[in-house]
Parts: structure tokens; C-alpha cells; sequence
């Protein structure tokens, strides 16, 4: 049995001026899927996590949440529907302490009167990302793999159904994307949350999504699980090379 459509494009696009930062792309997220977003610097992945999360409206065009027709939506009506993100240069508020950084996520999904509930969820992000030794530490004296893994646990905190991660790898050493790759896999086993991963390190990429799309010139160039994103020819020679080519 096929698994469920949560987020779903219909060839949507983007123009700007006489650039086409995005062309025709039709692509789903599906339910428990950690599904990689791949390709060369311009290829529009970027423009196209602004548009699947309302920061940057359709030329033309449909997207879906859960089957409803949303084009056009806000990114709070689109982040209410479970569908929450990370930004390339990160998500936090520098002078906050990580623990303050952690309730703002929780404090946009939880209502009035609900305390107890934000102070779990916060305990819970700070646990899942191993944060809770730097609780108290203003985020933007961490260092920069530290500060990155607070962006993602202010979006975790949410408690996205869909979570979208703008090169979360960037900066990282060996060691620590080794650590990030397995809070990815734990927070899609655990919680049942999609993932959709923009990233550059092709070793994480082909490690830890079942699912690749590969975006060129703002254009669907392929998809398919990374055996088969490997051995794509076009895909090789557009932006893999031999290196990641099998």
C-alpha cells in the first residue's frame, strides 16, 4: 500500500523578473519519508522550500497539505498544519538562552494556560538534540554545531508532522553530522514526522533519505532511492560526478 501524500506540488513555479527560479515542479512528501532535495547552487531548492512553506508565493501552480489546496497560504496558517522549517543561516535568536529559544518553538504550537505542556516539549527537544547541558547558555556564544542543532530543535519543538531542514550539515564536522544523521532518523522513526532534507554533503544525503529528488535549472531532473540517483547518468553528470557515482 502506497504511503499517504502529506505535502503535494503541482507544477508549481516561480518567477522572478525574467528568471524561472522554479519550473513546472511537480514532487510529493509522503508520511514517514526522510526524502532528500538535491542539486547545484542555483537549482532552485531553495525557492522551493519557500514556496511548499508559504514564504514565497506560486507565479502558478497548486501546493497541498493533506489534500487541501493551500496555494498562496501564510507560513502560519502552512506551520499550523504541521509543516515547519529551518532556515540556511539558521533559526535561533542569538541572544536568547537555548532554553528561551526552545520555548518560543513551543510557545507557537501550544495555546494560553499551557505550561506545563511548553516546558515538556522543551525538555523534550533539549533531550532528543543533547542540549541539555547548554540549557542556560545565550545561543549565540555556542559554537556553530551546537547553534545549528538549536535551530532544529526549535523547530522540533513545534511538533511538526513535515519537518523541512535547509542545510542543517553546513559547518559540521564528521562528527557531529554523524550525530545530527541519527536525531534525523529518531525523529522520524519515534514520531512518525517526514523529513525533507536540503544538503550538500552527498554522503549524508545518500546515508540517511530512502527517497532523492534532483532539481537542475529549477526543473525536476530526477528521482528515485539513492541507488538509483547514483547510477542516473544525467544526475552524474549535472551534479554528482564520478565521485558519488557508483
Amino acid at each position: 500500500m502506497s504511503a499517504t501524500v502529506l505535502v503535494q506540488t503541482q507544477g508549481i513555479s516561480r518567477r522572478y523578473g525574467g528568471l524561472m527560479a522554479v519550473s513546472g515542479l511537480d514532487m510529493e512528501v509522503r508520511a514517514g519519508e526522510i526524502l532528500g532535495l538535491i542539486g547545484p547552487n542555483g537549482a532552485g531548492k531553495s525557492t522551493t522550500f519557500n514556496l511548499i512553506s508559504g514564504f514565497v508565493k506560486p507565479t502558478q501552480g497548486r501546493l497541498f497539505i493533506d489534500g487541501m489546496d493551500v496555494t498562496g497560504a501564510s507560513p502560519t496558517r502552512i506551520s499550523k498544519l504541521g509543516l515547519v522549517r529551518t532556515f540556511q543561516h539558521g533559526s535561533l535568536m542569538k541572544t536568547l538562552t537555548v532554553r528561551d529559544n526552545l520555548l518560543i518553538g513551543a510557545i507557537g504550537a501550544t495555546r494560553a494556560g499551557q505550561g506545563t505542556e511548553r516546558r515538556a516539549r522543551v525538555a523534550e527537544a533539549a533531550a532528543m538534540l543533547g542540549l541539555e547541558s547548554h540549557m542556560q547558555e545565550i545561543a549565540g556564544n555556542l559554537p556553530h554545531g551546537l547553534q545549528r542543532l538549536v535551530s532544529i530543535a526549535i523547530a522540533f519543538a513545534v511538533h511538526p508532522r513535515i519537518l523541512c531542514l535547509d542545510e542543517p550539515l553546513t559547518g559540521l564536522n564528521q562528527t557531529e553530522a554523524a550525530h545530527a544523521l541519527g536525531v534525523f532518523r529518531q525523529i522520524r522513526d519515534k514520531y512518525g514526522c517526514a523529513i525533507l532534507l536540503v544538503e550538500h554533503n552527498m554522503k549524508a544525503v545518500m546515508a540517511v533519505c530512502e527517497r532523492i529528488i534532483v532539481l537542475h535549472h529549477g526543473q525536476l531532473l530526477a528521482t528515485g532511492t539513492p541507488a538509483e540517483i547514483r547510477a542516473n547518468q544525467s544526475v552524474v553528470d549535472a551534479y554528482l560526478g564520478v565521485r558519488h557515482a557508483r
